[in-house]
């Protein structure tokens, strides 16, 4: 075991791969070339279209024992092709396989029978619910490898991860293989993160349950990048897209929340004409962009872009004018869904142009501001979105490391006590995202300023906003909460929490029960 620069104690192996301690966000450098694949010719009379279905597609793909497959989670919980795939791998007898999905949601707790018959022997991607739950518990083995978006793009690039056979749910696709997902019974809007999978894994299916005349116009995935095309019956159930709230709260507290995280965006003077920003589908973030929404209308400012997971309320900011264009990799409500297949300034993106560390420049990198969630944070400004106060991984990663690595501004908002515990800790029981990082954290007791913004923390306090330091902060929610009991873990690490740039920022451990 090695520490890293955080700290935290890192196996020097994992899963059979050797692994590199993060050490700080931007000093890494790439030493790999970009990943290929083997070139490919289909002649006019060779056929795509595939009668035999799904197992007629895994058979032709040529997967076998061991390799790695992967789909995308644009319709995240209503998903229903992993499942389905995963089924006909089982009925081919087919073992250890690994799964290299964008995401899994709860929805997926349907692997859990594969993982112990030993179908699917890992995941390299992050989980959300009961497979990373019973991971966590002992009760099912698989390692499990939780990566940002930007470093999902960036490790199946350079070649880290190898996707043998993505299976791509297109919610419109003609038979030569030209995708769109702004169409269909399934549609789901953005393709942003299949690009990648499209580009570079070995074998690039799609799966469709709208196969519409040749060709797909406009089109996010093309032909040229896919050599099967099976029909299904359906791909999922695209209501279940909106997995997490999409309205403005009215919870006193998200709203002071929101007028705080206003006050510190106001304050830091990003907020002028070609500002930029991004923030998430919970009520409390919905809140702050409200805020800032009045603040755009009365000083007149037009801003550049909004980007990330796209909900309806930043579609009519669009609309309305104050923004030029949406970057849009993933639609968080079916408004987003509309909206991208008729605005032509609502722009689909990869996840490797959102943000891949290791390109020529990440989206993220443009970012004037960004609002964040957190589980837990600490006195060093470290936050937590993956693991529970319980110690049970049950959240990927998502934009957060990615997002707070390239905004001029990243905020944190949070609640000062969530389920009777305190947010604000002295160690963060997973280190997702590091306090380096991290701009501001606010709650309704206050606002805490790194204090690597001693100008921002003097314009705040100018301001009559409650800025309080880290410390007086966490000192005050726990004489509320009291210190919650250490949790208590095995030496058996589940899963890993890799950085954007491929070191290993912390490890989750079995939990002791």
């Amino acid at each position: 075991m090695v520490r890293n620069s955080l700290g935290r104690w890192i196996p020097e192996s994992f899963d059979g791969k050797p692994l590199v301690p993060y050490a700080d966000p931007y000093s890494l450098r790439p030493n790999r070339q970009r990943a290929t694949r083997a070139l490919r010719r289909v002649n006019p009379q060779d056929v795509k279209l595939l009668s035999g279905g799904l197992r007629e597609a895994i058979e032709a793909s040529g997967l076998k024992d061991g390799m790695c497959i992967s789909t995308h989670h644009h319709l995240r919980n209503g998903d229903a092709l992993l499942g389905r795939v995963v089924r006909e791998i089982d009925a081919l007898g087919l073992r250890g396989i690994r799964i290299g999905s964008s995401s899994v949601h709860p929805v997926h707790a349907e692997l859990i029978p594969f993982i112990e018959k030993g179908v699917i022997a890992g995941f390299e991607c992050g989980v959300n619910g009961p497979i990373g739950e019973q991971a966590s518990r002992g009760e099912i083995k698989c390692p499990i490898w939780v990566r940002t978006h930007g470093g999902r793009a960036r490790s199946i690039i350079d070649g880290e991860v190898r996707v043998d056979v993505a299976f791509i749910a297109a919610p419109a696709c003609d038979l030569y293989g030209n995708m769109s997902g702004a169409s269909g019974p399934s549609a789901c809007g953005s393709l942003g993160y299949a690009h990648t999978d499209a580009e570079y894994a070995g074998c690039v299916v799609a799966v469709t349950d709208n196969l519409v005349p040749y060709p797909v116009a406009p089109f996010s995935i093309a032909q040229s990048l896919v050599d099967y095309v099976v029909e299904v019956e359906n791909l999922g159930d695209p209501s279940k897209i909106v997995s997490t709230t999409t309205r403005i709260t009215t919870d006193p507290v998200g709203l002071q929340i929101a007028r705080y995280a206003a006050d510190v965006i106001a304050a830091s003077g990003l907020l002028k004409d070609g500002f930029s920003f991004q923030t998430g589908s919970g009520g409390t973030s919905l809140a702050v962009a409200d805020q800032v929404r009045r603040m755009m209308r009365e000083g007149k400012i037009k801003g550049s872009f909004g980007c990330g997971g796209i909900t309806g309320y930043f579609v009519d900011m669009l609309e309305e004018g104050l923004f030029d264009v949406l970057f849009d990799v993933q639609c968080f409500d079916l408004r987003a869904v509309d909206s991208i297949g008729r605005n032509r300034n609502h722009l689909e993106i990869s996840a490797d142009m959102y943000a891949n560390p290791f390109n020529a420049g990440a989206v993220v990198n443009r970012l004037d501001c960004v609002i964040l969630g957190a589980t837990e944070v600490d006195v060093n400004f470290n936050v937590n979105v993956n693991t529970e106060s319980n110690g049970y991984l049950l959240h990927n990663t998502g934009g957060h490391s990615d997002t707070a690595a390239g905004a001029k501004l990243s905020i944190i908002v949070a609640p000062s006590i969530r389920g009777r515990l305190p947010i604000v800790r002295d160690e963060v029981t997973t280190i997702t995202t590091p306090g380096e990082t991290i701009d501001v954290i606010v709650t309704e007791r206050g606002i805490a300023v790194n204090e690597k913004h001693p100008e921002l923390k003097k314009e705040l306090l100018r301001r009559k906003v409650p800025v309080k330091d880290i410390g007086q902060l966490h000192k005050e929610i726990t004489q509320v909460t009291g210190t919650p009991r250490p949790l208590e873990f095995e030496d058996e690490i589940v899963a890993l929490i890799e950085y954007r740039d491929g070191t290993i920022i912390d490890a989750v451990r079995r939990v002791k029960e």
